[in-house]
């Protein structure tokens, strides 16, 4: 296999040549990165990370190959893809394809052979910036140009690209009825309630809170999704309706921060964002510590949380950012982190059951 060079070039001047990998051609976006270890596939098509480039800081990438039933969404949600190490062959019995032919067959582009720790350490340093990667135009200053005309993740408003085009329903189940708004969710998600015998309809996250509520929900999920919330004044509009309402309702990600902006606290763009499947968040309720994949760039304030409105019942360990909310005007709560992460950590799939026992109280 001939060797194709590519670059990438961060706003800041940072350029490095790597080798192609995927499509040929050129894709911008914010660079974040990824400390999971495996689920690759699942990351890529997570429509949160719609618009940004994927650095992966596990040094292999591919060598399981790429399959249908790991997918998030129908097609890669990432600008582009940065690894150290891309495997073309692949070894898993249940593979449909190699991760090239993937990445190759839906246009991703991506660079291998980059010193992915160095890059951590610049963006640790340094924060999150937009980035270029070209197998097309290899001219430093070309590409620097680029990334710094790139439009800024923050204010943008990107739920709208990535929500369904219509409603639809996912399951039928007996046991209660999820009206779930799509604002980038994942399928996991959808496949959770699911399993939990609900059944589980799925809406444009433009759709009047009438037309939800027409659906006889008996609880109210908002999703995750990519973008600034503080850029969703619509969408948080209708949260507000829906606490008017008294409806139980569940967020996960955005869907947790346009609950808080719509309980007036403050959500803030993060310097380094949480992305990987080894974050540890104690939950002050149990005082249990929890194992979680989380995808965000954002969070809630903690100064601005007020107490007679909500209470903290989750924080990172790490930095002790807020990681969940349990509001007290309202039978709702969020979280920041991903519970129904593929392909895990499972530590907090019971968020699920605790919103089923939520509406049972509730009704």
């Amino acid at each position: 296999m001939t060797a194709h060079p590519c670059k990438l070039a961060l706003a800041d001047g940072t350029v490095a040549v790597g080798t192609a990998i995927g499509a040929r051609g050129e894709a911008g976006g914010e660079l974040c990165f990824n400390t999971s270890m495996t689920g690759y596939q699942e990351i890529m098509t997570d429509p949160s990370y719609h618009g940004q480039i994927m650095m992966m800081t596990y040094p292999h990438i591919g060598n399981y190959g790429a399959m249908d039933v790991d997918t998030e969404a129908s097609r890669p949600m990432i600008a582009g893809l940065v690894v150290r190490r891309f495997s073309h062959r692949f070894s898993n019995r249940l593979a449909d394809e190699s991760l090239e032919r993937y990445m190759q067959r839906h246009g991703l582009v991506g660079i291998s052979d980059i010193d992915t720790r160095r890059f951590v350490r610049h963006i640790r340093s340094r924060g999150v910036m937009n980035a270029i990667i070209s197998s097309v135009d290899l001219s430093d200053n070309s590409l620097v140009e680029k990334a710094e005309a790139w439009p800024s993740m923050e204010g943008l408003e990107l739920a709208s690209r990535v929500t369904a085009n219509a409603p639809y329903d996912f399951a039928k189940g007996t046991a209660h009825r999820i009206a779930v708004y799509d604002y980038g969710c994942k399928t996991n998600i959808l496949r959770t309630f699911r399993d939990l015998d609900c059944a589980v309809r799925v809406f444009p996250g433009d759709t009047p809170l009438r037309d939800v509520l027409a659906w006889k929900p008996d609880g109210l999920f908002l999703s995750n999704g990519p973008g600034d919330p503080r850029a969703m004044p619509d969408a948080v509009s209708t949260v507000r309706e829906a606490i008017r309402a008294k409806i139980p309702t569940f967020g996960i990600c955005l869907g947790h921060q346009l609950l808080a902006l719509a309980t007036d606290f403050e959500v803030f763009k993060m310097f380094v964002g949480h992305r990987g499947a080894n974050h540890p968040v104690k939950n002050l309720m149990t005082g249990c510590v929890e194992v979680t994949t989380q995808n965000h760039g954002f969070a809630i304030n903690p100064e601005s949380v007020r107490k007679d409105d909500a209470a903290v019942t989750h924080i990172n360990l790490n930095d002790h950012t807020v990681e969940g909310l349990s509001f007290k005007n309202f039978a709702g709560f969020g979280v920041q982190y991903h519970p129904e992460a593929s392909p895990g950590p499972h530590d907090s799939r019971y968020l699920f059951k605790q919103f089923v026992k939520l509406i049972d109280n509730t009704h």
